[in-house]
């Protein structure tokens, strides 16, 4: 840079040009300066990014750590404080599950540029098992000739467990190497195919079998892990449950796009059931709640595809239902809970939703006393409401318009006659009776319970969510209780889209593992709602 004016040329030109190259230094020096501010920023807030990561990691660590310290209580403690062999093996595979759960979360947090963890030694499958070769050749052959003569020099082999009905066998991918035979120089080779675990042994259609079993089929990983053994292959249960934790992070998008689509529904179903978890530190389980919402508009003539959403929480307050069904203001179908009420007030943020009643629900209440025959005006009412399950069957597919006219000329006198009939015999009887406990729940929800007779959208019943919510029910028989929160959580993922494609007709297991496999090699989230169940059978 010049120093001084004597040092100047006198030549105009020749100054201007001068100019114009320190203004177009300074310019690049500018942007060089905001490209490393951008650089910069983008570092910190990855930072940033990785340590509440890493704090939410450590957090649910700690508390699988309390769950096991509780487990070696339950087994060397009192014996008020113990659990059978089996409880405490559930326990572990949920924990491991969790711990499955965060792996997979950090590892998808790592930059794309970092090397995959190598894999670790292993037990060799048994030579009996049938062995499938993949050999995945590269697209062209790199050498710095450019007159190409490709020459094998070698190759990688990895070996993974993959399944069919009844029957194991093992997946052996070779990746052959090329080089050059003139210049010697470059190696070619095709890259690793994507795998949701990495350096897993399971192959996609392996987690596929495990999760269906355990979550649809109700088959707890002890048992799973036995009947794997009578065929010489060895699954720890710890291992099935590590790679369900793998599963359910994977699949946690899918889950919460079906609750989004749901809430986009007119009318949207809703019930809770009980699913014990292990409570840390307290040496028993705990009451927590898998919250289900369903949506089935083919009752009356929608054309969407049916589904389910689970959501698991360790209560039943009307927080989380607030919260699970945010921003949703159409007709909600549920049983008497009353949990649901707070989202029909006025003053609920976003609005009210409209509320409607489960006469089957109510139905259940007179025909216990029915059955004893105690009252002879259960049994009456019984008989009473059957005529408007009769009529629910001829209209069951119609027309919104064609289904509220139809009740309106046969259901809406039936209804009518039923409050005067109940309220004459609540005079008479006791009002400590079961009856008189049955006849004040009807008549607290009049309203709720009339609704159907005058929105053709409504059902009689929530029936759907209860068929949608009784496969959990068997499950939890079977496995007897979630081990952890994020087994819990995991539990209620999986099961979301099992049982969405169970309800669409789609065999979970297809659907599954075609989705895993292309999760794990790198399906777009653009195209995000091509991998739900309904969509397999057009793919």
């Amino acid at each position: 840079m010049t120093n001084s004016a004597s040092a100047l040329p006198d030549d105009v030109d020749t100054l201007k040009a001068m100019l114009v190259a320190m203004a177009s230094e300074k310019a690049e020096l500018q942007t060089e300066a905001g490209q490393l501010r951008g650089e910069t920023a983008e570092l910190k807030a990855e930072i940033v990014r990785m340590a509440t990561l890493n704090e939410r990691a450590e957090e649910r660590i700690a508390n699988l750590h309390v769950i096991i310290k509780q487990l070696e209580r339950a087994r060397f403690g009192r014996s008020s404080e113990k659990l059978d062999a089996d409880q405490q093996a559930f326990a572990f595979d949920e924990v491991q599950t969790g711990l499955g759960a965060i792996e997979a979360e950090l590892e998808a947090a790592r930059s794309t540029g970092e090397r995959r963890r190598a894999s670790r030694p292993r037990k060799a499958f048994p030579a009996h098992l049938e062995r499938v070769e993949i050999i995945v050749e590269p697209e062209t052959v790199a050498c710095a000739c450019g007159a190409c003569q490709p020459v094998r020099i070698g190759e990688d082999v990895s070996e993974r467990l993959d399944v069919t009905p009844a029957k194991f066998r093992v997946i052996v991918t070779r990746r052959p190497k090329y080089g050059c035979a003139q210049c010697k120089e470059g190696v070619s080779q095709a890259p690793a195919p994507g795998h949701l675990v990495e350096a897993g042994v399971p192959s996609e259609a392996l987690l596929a079998h495990v999760a269906v079993s355990k979550y649809a089929d109700g088959l707890p990983l002890y048992r799973q892990e036995g009947i794997y053994a009578r065929d010489g292959v060895e699954i720890s249960r710890n291992s099935m449950a590590n790679w369900m934790g793998h599963v359910g992070f994977h699949l946690a998008p899918l889950a919460d796009r079906i609750l989004a689509l749901i809430k986009e529904g007119a009318r949207v179903y809703a019930d809770e059931t009980t699913l014990p978890t292990l409570s840390p530190g307290s040496g028993k389980t705990k009451t927590a709640w898998l919250w289900t919402y369903a949506r089935d508009d083919r009752t009356f003539g929608g054309t969407a595809p049916p589904m389910v959403a689970y959501l698991f929480e360790d209560s039943r307050s009307g927080d989380c239902v607030e919260r699970h069904l945010s921003g949703y203001t159409g007709l909600l179908q549920v049983d008497g809970w009353g949990a649901y009420n707070r989202l029909a007030e006025a003053k609920r943020a976003g609005g009210p939703l409209t509320l409607a009643a489960c006469w089957a629900h109510l139905r259940r209440k007179f025909y216990e006393l029915h059955v004893s025959g105690v009252s002879h005006v259960a049994s009456e009412t019984v008989e009473r409401m059957a005529e408007l399950w009769a009529v629910e069957e001829e209209i069951r597919g119609q027309d919104p318009d064609v289904r509220r006219s139809a009740r309106q000329e046969q259901s809406a006198s039936i209804v009518a006659e039923l409050w005067p009939f109940w309220e004459k015999e609540l005079g008479r009887i006791s009002g400590k009776s079961k009856l008189a406990e049955a006849i004040r729940y009807t008549r607290s929800r009049r309203e709720a319970l009339e609704r159907f007779l005058h929105d053709g959208r409504l059902d009689i019943d929530s029936n759907a969510v209860e068929r949608a919510i009784r496969p959990q029910t068997i499950t939890r028989k079977n496995a007897l209780f979630a081990g952890s929160d994020g087994g819990g959580k995991t539990w209620a993922t999986i099961a979301t889209l099992l049982q969405t494609a169970k309800m669409n007709g789609v065999d979970p297991f297809a659907w599954l593992t075609k989705t895993l496999e292309r999760i794990a090699n790198g399906w777009p989230n653009r195209d995000l709602d091509q991998l739900l169940p309904w969509h397999h059978h057009a793919n």
